[in-house]
């Protein structure tokens, strides 16, 4: 309903747009263009604990080359208004008959209408609001999914109808309906998610507060009619000069079906990553720390500590490439029955154009 108030709202615009003065000759349309890019995570991760055991039965320490996503992004437009995008997701499939082979899937399909007042409808599979508002800031999701979507519950794509206004300077809204079972999913009942994230930026005029953005993010949703799939995400980031800083706090709340327990798991999340020079050129820091309890009447909580140092080689255009060395570790506090300490170091690549 919501979507259809916006259309009725831009129509009159629409209409006085397209008229044009006596004698006038109407701008000509623009070609349709079309246009392809690619994104490729690979990596090199040794397992340092807890230890794998081999066919022959010995404990050794396990280490992987690997193709953790590629991406072919095709994009264009085929009016002024009318945009699309097709993306194929190629990712390694971990069950089933076809465990370990290369999965050729979709990722995003969706086509994109401007209306007036910097108002956009998507219709389609799409990302999905938060974790698309999050990714120009954390720009690291080639070494491992963020915060809200490892531990939150989020999934980066659904399929579902969106809008998207933007208040100038001062941040912008994103609204949607999904299916809420995110892209790797069918649909299997009549339940829809509404997900919806407001950004504010409060002083974008301000020399140095001007990158600071706040942002609050709404996921609400059933497994079934009275079983809720809900999340809440509190976020704050800044973007300085020098380098790009947040801090997420999620909460979500699980119960597959009216007849299970309600389960509350509540967490929080920071990162920093300082620049040596600028922002995407040479030499870069990370760290990121996450602490997560998957059921708050559960004194069991785990801490992640991501710390590493990246190299972002010049830019050719608007093409990224990145490679990030880095250790990673998990611990489990108070978890019963005991769970090991993860500890993985790695090389990780981005290409993205």
């Amino acid at each position: 309903m919501w979507v259809g108030a916006v259309m009725v709202a831009g129509s009159p615009a629409l209409a006085a747009g397209q008229t044009t003065g006596q004698g006038a000759t109407p701008p000509a349309s623009p070609s349709p263009t079309v246009k392809v890019g690619v994104t490729i995570f690979a990596d090199y991760t040794v397992t340092q604990t807890p230890k794998a055991t081999d066919a022959n039965g010995e404990k050794v320490t396990a280490n992987t080359f690997s193709v953790g996503r590629s991406y072919l992004n095709v994009t264009g437009s085929v009016s002024q208004r009318v945009t699309f995008r097709i993306t194929p997701d190629i990712a390694r499939v971990t069950d089933g008959s076809l465990s370990g082979s290369q999965l050729f899937r979709l990722k995003y399909a969706y086509f994109d209408v401007a209306l007036p007042h910097r108002t956009s409808v998507r219709f389609g599979m799409q990302q999905t609001p938060f974790i698309d508002g999050q990714e120009g800031v954390y720009r690291y999701r080639f070494q491992g999914t963020s915060f809200a979507e490892r531990d939150g519950g989020l999934a980066s794509s659904d399929v579902g109808i969106t809008a998207r206004t933007a208040m100038g300077a001062y941040g912008d809204v994103h609204v949607g309906i999904y299916n809420g079972d995110g892209y790797t999913r069918a649909e299997v009942n009549d339940q829809k998610a509404l997900m919806a994230r407001v950004t504010v930026r409060p002083m974008p005029a301000h020399e140095i507060a001007k990158g600071l953005r706040v942002t609050g993010y709404l996921h609400a949703d059933e497994y079934v009619q009275g079983a809720p799939r809900n999340r809440i995400v509190l976020s704050a980031t800044f973007e300085h000069a020098r380098f790009n800083a947040g801090a997420d706090y999620v909460r979500r709340v699980d119960q597959p079906t009216p007849a299970a327990a309600e389960i509350t798991g509540q967490g929080y999340s920071f990162f920093v990553t300082p620049f040596a020079r600028q922002k995407g050129d040479g030499v870069e820091g990370l760290l990121r720390v996450d602490r997560f309890e998957p059921n708050t009447t559960v004194d069991a909580a785990w801490t992640r500590v991501i710390a590493g140092v990246a190299y972002w080689f010049p830019k050719q255009g608007t093409a990224s490439a990145a490679l990030l060395f880095n250790l990673e570790q998990v611990t489990y506090d108070r978890f019963a029955p005991t769970r090991p300490t993860e500890r993985r170091i790695g090389l990780y690549s981005l290409i993205n154009f």
